[in-house]
């Protein structure tokens, strides 16, 4: 049986058969054999490949929705998200407009170099001494001002010739994308730091002024960390808000 392969396997072993479904299905998606925004089979016909009940299958869909990777049309069927969309690339911002719209900012510049992980990016990439990262230093702005800069981090391993590339997606959910990996969840420290010279410089702060400090990680749907930033904001006519349920 298919199901019973996918069990045996050491990847899946461990996990309930509803998580083994949703890697398997999850697999698909990062493997390109779906594409973004295209229709995937109906239930029934995947349970029945699978060898699984319908109810086991559901949840695996269910749980895939609630991930951002599917969306699920009455009458029309269920699609692959496109993860480049504005709405799902901006999911991992907590940054608002006085209207409480969601804030990424327009890209302004942005400066890509690579060397081995430091101590700290080891820490938070869960990289060795051995391994190397692509650093990106990005100014986002909005409505024409500058209110953030950031330096990240990303393991050269999952990014293959990110440097060479002309056009980088200066979102790590459509960058993610483009190689072929399902972002999962992020994680976000909040504190107050001060501006350094060259955070001050670009935000149009004076040195030393008080500004938001955001360190940022983002992992892929397995768990693996994919990026790591810390960005220094000048919220003056924005505000960060946190959803809590």
């Amino acid at each position: 049986m298919l199901g019973d392969r996918i069990m045996s396997s050491p990847r899946f072993s461990t996990k309930p058969l509803y998580l083994q479904l949703r890697d398997a299905l999850a697999d698909r998606i990062a493997g390109g054999e779906w594409r973004p925004g295209s229709a995937i089979p109906n239930e029934s016909d995947l349970a029945r490949e699978f060898e699984v009940s319908a109810g086991t299958m559901r949840k695996a869909l269910d749980l895939m929705e609630g991930e951002h990777l599917l969306t699920r049309r009455q009458g029309r069927g269920t699609f692959v998200n496109d993860q480049s969309s504005d709405e799902l690339a901006a999911r991992f911002s907590n940054i608002r407009g006085a209207e409480g719209k969601r804030i990424c900012g327009q890209l302004k510049s942005a400066q890509i170099a690579s060397g081995s992980a430091n101590e700290m990016e080891r820490a938070r990439l869960g990289l060795t001494a051995q391994d190397s990262v692509y650093r990106i230093q990005r100014a986002r702005q909005d409505k024409g001002t500058v209110f953030q800069f950031e330096e990240a981090s990303l393991p050269a391993a999952l990014f293959p010739g990110l440097d060479e590339k002309k056009d980088i997606a200066h979102r790590i959910i459509v960058l993610a994308q483009d190689y072929g990996i399902l972002p999962g969840k992020a994680e976000e420290r909040v504190s107050l730091g001060e501006a350094s010279p060259q955070v001050a410089e670009t935000l149009g702060v004076a040195p030393r002024s008080p500004v938001i400090v955001l360190d940022h990680v983002v992992l892929a749907l397995d768990g693996r960390p994919i990026e790591w930033r810390v960005a220094w904001c000048n919220l003056t006519d924005k505000y960060y808000m946190a959803e809590m349920n």
